[in-house]
């Protein structure tokens, strides 16, 4: 079975577009055919810019992903418009057996590859970071004290204070963690620690273990464009930090759609087979 099934099999039960579309946003710039402006300036809120709205990572071509997934996903017939290959594999680029895991990360990554109907989101649990920026949509609001980050896959909100508070030295670990934010001129970094060793980074089962911390960094270019950079460092299960960018795109004039993971579920019971 093709390593990322589980991942996909999920990716193929979830919405596959936003409510609430083609509502006219009257603080959206438009071009003077009535589309958004994209290229606009980005708006900016207390002096800085204002990350809030409906963001998409870029997408993936769909040959890249069967270049690597093969027959199995040309079959599975998804939309490939869905996910970007990183939430897949964080280590798309790389060789199997070049991903820098230490020996107890290596023999928690084995566990995950030989238990693939074990994927979190087939359980009905978050997927959490970096899954909640990667696949469909996200919703960014923010606020004077802080950010939160709604998802389109059932992770629980996730808050980033901005209030000048440090992170917990030592958190009760959880699925989506504590994360703290601050800005560096015009760039958004988030601190985030405090994860459980539950949660996959990736769909192929790579792991974190709960020393793993995260860094964030968001940067709006425009209206409609937004740089992000992920950091990972976890000594634990890994002999160095790594990371992966992407490019997020503003969905002007939508929102997100409900989802409820275990409404309708029928995964679990083809998972095994």
């Amino acid at each position: 079975m093709n390593k990322a099934l589980p991942f996909l099999l999920a990716v193929a039960s979830l919405p596959l577009t936003a409510q609430w579309l083609n509502y006219r946003d009257p603080r959206t710039p438009r071009t003077k055919d009535g589309q958004p402006n994209l290229s606009a300036p980005a708006p900016r809120l207390n002096g800085k810019p204002n990350l809030s709205g409906v963001w998409q990572a870029e997408r993936t071509p769909d040959r890249e992903l069967a270049r690597v997934l093969g027959d199995e996903f040309v079959q599975l017939q998804i939309d490939p418009q869905d996910f970007t290959k990183n939430v897949l594999n964080l280590f798309w680029d790389l060789k199997p057996g070049e991903e820098p895991l230490t020996p107890e990360g290596a023999a928690a990554y084995k566990r995950h590859q030989e238990n693939p109907s074990q994927y979190p989101h087939t359980q009905c649990l978050p997927d959490g970071i970096p899954a909640d920026m990667l696949v469909l949509t996200f919703k960014l609001l923010q606020m004077p004290q802080e950010i939160v980050i709604l998802t389109e896959i059932g992770s629980p909100p996730r808050q980033i204070y901005t209030d000048g508070r440090s992170l917990l030295r030592d958190p009760e670990p959880s699925w989506m963690g504590y994360s703290v934010g601050k800005w560096e001129g015009d760039t958004f970094v988030v601190e985030t620690n405090g994860l459980n060793d539950r949660g996959w980074l990736d769909g192929f089962g790579h792991p974190r273990s709960d020393q793993m911390r995260i860094t964030e960094r968001y940067r709006r270019r425009d209206f409609g464009h937004m740089d992000l950079e992920f950091t990972f460092n976890d000594p634990k299960y890994y002999t160095r930090p790594f990371g992966l960018k992407t490019g997020l795109k503003l969905l002007a004039d939508s929102d997100l759609l409900e989802y409820v993971c275990a409404e309708n579920e029928k995964d679990r019971t083809h998972l095994g087979k």
